[in-house]
C-alpha cells in the first residue's frame, strides 16, 4: 500500500513510546507510525527487568520520587519526577487493560498476597516496586501494543522506513516557525518521500550504538536527537550515558543483557577466584546504582587486567532461577553457560542515553508541532543517572501526556502545505560503501576508547579531533551520493557523538554517569548542560 502524503500525526519510532503515542491518538487522528526495520525490532523489546511504579501499600509516591532524585545526583527536575511517578500506576493499569500478562504473585498456603502482581527490586530502589512479565517485560509489552496498533484502522504502519530529516516552515521560507513533517527513506523502494503532518513525534530511542560495545540493537543510532538538533532544538545532558554493568561476555552474544534483576534477587559480582568486591566500592554492594557498579567493574578489570568479571547466583535454588529468569537462563544455555551451576562472565556496555531533546511535561520541543517522547527526550526525569526501570515508565507517562496535548491542538491546526519533493538531481550512486563501514567502526571505537566510563580532558580532546575529521568526511560523502540507510545512521551517529563530547567537555566535575579523573569531585551547584544549535548556518 502506498503511504499517504499527509497525516494528522507522524510518529517516528516504534518502540513502547512510539507505539503508545500512536495508539492513544488513533481514535482521534490519522496516524502514520514509522519503524526503521520491522515493527518488532528496537530497544524496547530487549528490556528485561520491568517497569517501576508504586503498586504496593508499603511503598509510596514520596519514596519513589526520593529514590529517583537520589539516583539523579542533583540534576532531576523534581516536578517532572513527581509527574511521572504519580501517573505510573494508571499507565500500568492501561497496559493491563490492553492485555499485558505481568507475572502474578504466587499464593502462600492457598492465600493470595496483598498485591496481585509480583514486584521485584533493583539497584537504587528502596522497595520492591518493579512490575514485570517474567524477565522479558519489554517484549511482552511491545508485543501487546503492536497487536493493537496493527488492528487499528486509523494507524498506518510504515515498516522499513527511516526518517532523513524534519521539515520546518523556515526551511520552506514560510513566515512562521513550525514542524511540517519529515523526509523519509523507503528502504524497500530505495526512494525518499515527503510526509507532512500537523504534528510530528520523535520516538526514535537512544544513541548507544555510538559506542563499540552496547546492549542496544543496531537501530539505536540517535536519529531523533540528530534531526531535532538540525531543526534548531536544544539538547541537554548528552554526557550522561549509562553503561549497564552486566552484559554477557561471549564473542557471539552481541552484548546480551543480563538483567539487573539478577542482582536484585541476590546475584553477586565476583572475581575469577570467587571473591566479592562490590562492598569495597559502596555499602549497598550489588544494589548500588548502575554507574557505581559499572565503574567498580571497570576498575577491577583495569586493576587486574581482566577481560570480564562474573555474576554468581548459584547460591539460589535452581528452580527459583529458572522460574524467575526463564529467558535469561535459556539464552545463556545457548552460549554454553548454566547460570544455576556456574557464574556468568559479564562486562559493562553502553546502555541508555539519559540526555536528549529538551521537552516539557507534554513532550513539546523548541519547535512548534514537534514532540519528543521516550529515550529521545530530556524530560528531567533521569538527571545525571537513570534509576533502574524508570525508562519504560517514562515512555508510558510522556506518551500519554504528549498524545493528550496533541489531540487538544489538532482541531486548531490547519493542514500543512504540500512539501517539495526530495532533490536528488546533484547526487550519484556510491561505489565506495566501504567508506561508510570504515567511518562507522572508527567513530564507535574512538567513543569507546576516549568517552567511556572514565574520562579525562585529554581523552575528550582526542575524541573531538577524530570526530571533527570524521564529520567532515561524512558531510562530503552525504553531499555527493544518494542516501542509504547506513549513510543516514552514520551521519546521525557522528552528530550525536559530537554532542556527547561537547557536553562532556563542558562539565568540569564528576557527577552521576559522567566521571572524569581531572575533576573527581562534584561541583557545589548542580547544573544541566544545555547545548543550543546555531541556526544562522
Amino acid at each position: 500500500m502506498k503511504p499517504r502524503a499527509d497525516y494528522d500525526v507522524l510518529v517516528i519510532g516504534a518502540g513502547i513510546a512510539g507505539l503508545s503515542t500512536a495508539l492513544r491518538l488513533a481514535d482521534r487522528a490519522r496516524v502514520a507510525l514509522l519503524a526503521k526495520v520491522s515493527l518488532t525490532e528496537g530497544s524496547s523489546r530487549y528490556a528485561q527487568g520491568g517497569i517501576a511504579a508504586v503498586l504496593d501499600s508499603r511503598d509510596s509516591i514520596e519514596e519513589h520520587v526520593g529514590d529517583t532524585l537520589n539516583a539523579g545526583a542533583g540534576l532531576c527536575d523534581e516536578a517532572a519526577v513527581r509527574f511521572a511517578v504519580e501517573r505510573g500506576p494508571a499507565c500500568i493499569q492501561w497496559l493491563i487493560d490492553l492485555g499485558v500478562a505481568f507475572t502474578k504473585e504466587p499464593s502462600i498456603n492457598g492465600e493470595t498476597r496483598e498485591t496481585r502482581y509480583h514486584l521485584t527490586r533493583e539497584g537504587g530502589h528502596s522497595h520492591r516496586r518493579i512490575i514485570h512479565a517474567d524477565d522479558a517485560t519489554g517484549r511482552a509489552s511491545s508485543a501487546t501494543l503492536q497487536q493493537h496498533v496493527r488492528q487499528h484502522p486509523n494507524i498506518e504502519v510504515l515498516e522499513n522506513h527511516i526518517a532523513v530529516d524534519l521539515v520546518s516552515s523556515t526551511r520552506l521560507g514560510l513566515p512562521f516557525q513550525r514542524c511540517l513533517g519529515a523526509y523519509v527513506l523507503d528502504r524497500d523502494a530505495n526512494r525518499v518521500m515527503a510526509l507532512s503532518a500537523r504534528a510530528t513525534v520523535l520516538a526514535t530511542g537512544g544513541a548507544s550504538k555510538v559506542y563499540l560495545y552496547t546492549s542496544n540493537p543496531d537501530v539505536s543510532t540517535g536519529d531523533g536527537v540528530a534531526m531535532a538538533w538540525r531543526a534548531g532544538c536544544r539538547v541537554a545532558n548528552m554526557e550522561f550515558v549509562q553503561f549497564h554493568p552486566t552484559c554477557l561476555y561471549h564473542p557471539e552474544a552481541k552484548s546480551f543483557l543480563v538483567s539487573e534483576a539478577v542482582r536484585g534477587e541476590g546475584g553477586k559480582l565476583v572475581l575469577p577466584d570467587g571473591s566479592e568486591f562490590m562492598k569495597g566500592y559502596d555499602e549497598r554492594a550489588e544494589l548500588a546504582p548502575r554507574d557505581i557498579v559499572a565503574r567498580a567493574i571497570d576498575s577491577e578489570m583495569k586493576r587486574l587486567g581482566l577481560d570480564c568479571v562474573y555474576l554468581d547466583i548459584t547460591h539460589q535454588p535452581s528452580e527459583f532461577v529458572k522460574q524467575r529468569f526463564p529467558n535469561i537462563y535459556s539464552k545463556c544455555l545457548e552460549f554454553g553457560f548454566d547460570m544455576t551451576s556456574e557464574p556468568l562472565p559479564v562486562v559493562p556496555a553502553a546502555h541508555y542515553t539519559c540526555g536528549g531533546v529538551v521537552t516539557d511535561r507534554f513532550g513539546r520541543t523548541d519547535l512548534e508541532a514537534l514532540y519528543a517522547v521516550g529515550e529521545t527526550a530530556h524530560t528531567g526525569l533521569h538527571g545525571a543517572n537513570r534509576l533502574a526501570s524508570n525508562s519504560i515508565l517514562e515512555c508510558l507517562v510522556f506518551a500519554s501526556s504528549a498524545s493528550e496535548h496533541i489531540a487538544e491542538q489538532l482541531p486548531l491546526v490547519d493542514s500543512p502545505p504540500r512539501l517539495p519533493d526530495w532533490d536528488e538531481s546533484r547526487v550519484t550512486d556510491s561505489d565506495e560503501e566501504v567508506v561508510v563501514a570504515h567511518n562507522w567502526d572508527e567513530l564507535r571505537r574512538a567513543m569507546w576508547d576516549y568517552v567511556g566510563i572514565v574520562r579525562t580532558d585529554k581523552r575528550l580532546e582526542r575524541a573531538k579531533h577524530r570526530v571533527d575529521n570524521l564529520r567532515k568526511e561524512i558531510f562530503d560523502y552525504y553531499s555527493q551520493f544518494r542516501l542509504t540507510n547506513n549513510l543516514i545512521e552514520l551521519r546521525n551517529l557522528a552528530l550525536v557523538a559530537d554532542l556527547i563530547i561537547r557536553s562532556a567537555m563542558h562539565r568540569k566535575e564528576s557527577r552521576g554517569l559522567h566521571y572524569t579523573l581531572d575533576y573527581p569531585i562534584p561541583a557545589e551547584a548542580a547544573r544541566n548542560t544545555i547545548l543550543i544549535p546555531d541556526t544562522s548556518k
